[in-house]
């Protein structure tokens, strides 16, 4: 059977989208489960800051976006879909899928656990299965931290979430080098080196 790679721009075709979504029940249903054809892309966008866009136009319904967010999945091609069992549209993600928009952190030391909550409304404590990452933004040399929050997906952590996680950090002997970094759940995530961290603070 040929693959359908039109795009799926019209709004019974979204209405569809959505009932069969809504179908699943509440919770996170088994995307990686599911195999379903690929039926071409959605002009759907989520934009760096959490927005979520259909045809150009944000969507305000936050329940909705919620809906979404749970039948989202991250392939191995790197494409971002909504999926449910009997249709996979891509959609368009500028920078990662979720923001973490909260941090908790509990204990001290090895103890420490960091509990991130997430613009849709996921909760996942950074760890060994949801690994912090960070990066340097190539275009100002900024910090961007990531949480991965299940499957492929990520969240980038807001600037002020940011600034919380880097008030937790400590100098931390990482592979025999003096590393800045942060703990949760026994695991540590270095930042930088700590000689990088003291040169950007003169």
């Amino acid at each position: 059977m040929a693959v359908r790679e039109t795009s799926v721009r019209d709004t019974a075709g979204l209405e569809a989208l959505i009932s069969r979504a809504a179908a699943q029940g509440k919770g996170l249903p088994p995307v990686d489960r599911w195999n379903p054809e690929f039926c071409g892309d959605l002009d759907m966008e989520i934009k760096a800051d959490g927005t979520w866009f259909y045809m150009g136009t944000p969507i305000g319904r936050q329940p909705l976006v919620r809906l979404f967010s749970t039948v989202l999945r991250k392939d191995a091609d790197g494409k971002t879909y909504l999926v449910t069992p009997v249709e996979k549209v891509g959609i368009r993600v500028e920078d990662a899928p979720f923001l973490a928009v909260e941090l908790n952190v509990s204990g001290a030391g090895d103890d420490q656990v960091m509990t991130f909550r997430t613009n849709v409304g996921d909760v996942a404590e950074a760890g060994a299965e949801n690994p912090l990452r960070f990066v340097v933004d190539a275009g100002n040399g900024g910090l961007k931290p990531y949480l991965l929050v299940r499957g492929r997906l990520e969240a980038l952590l807001a600037r002020a979430v940011m600034y919380d996680l880097v008030n937790h950090g400590e100098d931390i002997v990482v592979d025999g080098k003096s590393m800045f970094a942060v703990r949760s759940r026994g695991v540590a995530f270095p930042i930088m080196p700590s000689g990088q961290l003291e040169m950007q603070s003169r």
